[in-house]
């Protein structure tokens, strides 16, 4: 940690501007012998030239010193803001190594900033997905995250797991205290509410994903039906291909589009029907796992034409998995005579539309179901690393009950560490010394 590191902030290519970031001991001393001045005022914009070693100019940009522990890393941190470019961003890095820095590894920063107790990882986490939001939402989210929301949440639970800690090593190490005589129902009561919370949380993030990811859109159908027009006309360009035979879309075909304010990935997938040969056999097991997949599901029906087995199969479809994710009915085709008996469909509100004349009924439903997500504001989970850390714990607590009931004290207390260590990892890691001081502060035992 001795060593300072530097490395260019935006991202390459051309641009107005380009910002090269030095952090550690020697940032400062580095960035004087870049600007040949005697000192830079902390928190000061400074127009100043930049040399290379051997004298020639590289460029005439604004310095920033951030003094100690006032920055971003905790160090020592100076900013270069040049003229953006191929070329003026790496010649002013190349003089920063050669002056005594080196390169960053991916990440460093922000692990410095971790490290020095300026950011804890549930912060870190939330900096490195707003960078890669899909959405406003999602960006608003991660905006409350940096600012330490799901940080509150964490140390609540923590709080209280600790807690229940102390009361099971008070029974086990100083059973001759006075201690409540209700102590496991108040544990047995501590631990629901501490689930309940946790559950809601989990299921909200779960159901919730594609908020963080991108939503996944999948367009299935029988073949023909108009999968391949409708992607194109969302799309507002020709991505596939469009014929009258069937079986022309063979494989899954996946594009990005904005709707509202979200980004989403549309998928188009092969006309799932018995198939011909084992490359559209292929290209339909994939329609089936692209189903699966998604977060919402477009069902795309030929309302020109009676409705036949093929269809049926793709409503079956609808029926085995619309507990689990929404799905959007579509009667392609209206600008012709309708022959699909809608019926069968009503319980889903068919949108009637003609993809080559006009989609923005679906867009807007499409907008309804995103934005529905939005309205709660439940705490989120926004990683697989933090779901799967709460998932563990819930598993803990699930483990610890019967020892509890039981009266094992000594395996209680170790599924409840387990639980401890799986939330701490949401933000800091545990300390066992934080036991100690629950369990001496609540119960004045060492008097």
């Amino acid at each position: 940690m001795n060593e300072t590191i530097a490395a260019i902030a935006t991202a390459h290519g051309v641009g107005s501007i380009a910002i090269i970031r030095l952090s550690g001991e020697k940032a400062l001393a580095i960035a004087l012998t870049l600007s040949r001045r005697d000192t830079l005022l902390p928190r000061y914009a400074t127009l100043s030239p930049l040399y290379e070693a051997s004298g020639s100019l590289i460029d005439e940009a604004i310095l920033i010193y951030f003094q100690a522990p006032r920055s971003f890393t905790g160090e020592e941190v100076v900013e270069f803001q040049c003229h953006g470019g191929l070329i003026v961003a790496e010649k002013i890095l190349r003089s920063a190594l050669v002056a005594g820095a080196r390169l960053a590894e991916p990440g460093e920063f922000s692990k410095r900033a971790f490290l020095n107790g300026r950011l804890d990882l549930t912060q870190a986490e939330a900096i490195a997905s707003l960078i890669e939001a899909k959405s406003d939402d999602a960006a608003r989210i991660l905006a409350r995250q940096m600012k330490g929301e799901l940080r509150g949440y964490v140390e609540t639970i923590r709080d209280s797991l600790l807690e229940i800690l102390a009361y099971s090593e008070v029974v086990i190490d100083y059973a001759e205290e006075d201690l409540p005589e209700d102590v496991v129902d108040q544990i047995v009561a501590k631990l629901a509410r501490i689930k309940t919370d946790l559950s809601c949380t989990l299921e909200a993030s779960r159901r919730r994903s594609g908020l963080m990811q991108g939503y996944r859109v999948a367009i299935i159908g029988k073949p023909n039906v108009g999968k391949s027009s409708l992607l194109n006309a969302l799309l507002d360009y020709e991505r596939a291909i469009v014929s009258d035979i069937a079986g022309t879309t063979r494989d899954t075909i996946e594009e990005q589009v904005r709707i509202g304010t979200h980004l989403i990935r549309l998928v188009d997938t092969a006309g799932i029907r018995a198939a011909g040969d084992e490359i559209e056999k292929i290209g339909i097991e994939r329609s089936i796992a692209a189903i699966e997949n998604a977060d919402i599901v477009i069902s795309l029906f030929d309302s020109s034409r009676v409705i036949d087995d093929e269809d049926r199969a793709i409503i079956d479809l609808i029926e085995r998995h619309r507990e689990e994710k929404p799905f959007i009915c579509v009667l392609n085709k209206a600008d012709l005579t309708e022959r699909f008996d809608a019926k069968i469909l009503a319980a889903y509100a068919p949108i009637r539309l003609s993809c080559k004349e006009q989609t923005q009924l679906l867009v807007d439903a499409l907008a309804v179901h995103m934005d529905h997500d939005n309205e709660s504001e439940e705490m989120m989970l926004i990683s697989q690393r933090q779901i799967s850390a709460v998932s563990e714990a819930l598993a803990a607590i699930d483990d610890a009950h019967e020892p509890l009931h039981e009266g094992e004290l000594e395996f209680f207390s170790f599924h409840i560490n387990r639980a401890i260590r799986s939330v701490a990892s949401l933000s800091r890691p545990y300390e066992l010394d934080e036991m100690f001081d629950k369990m001496f502060g609540q119960f004045c035992l060492g008097k």
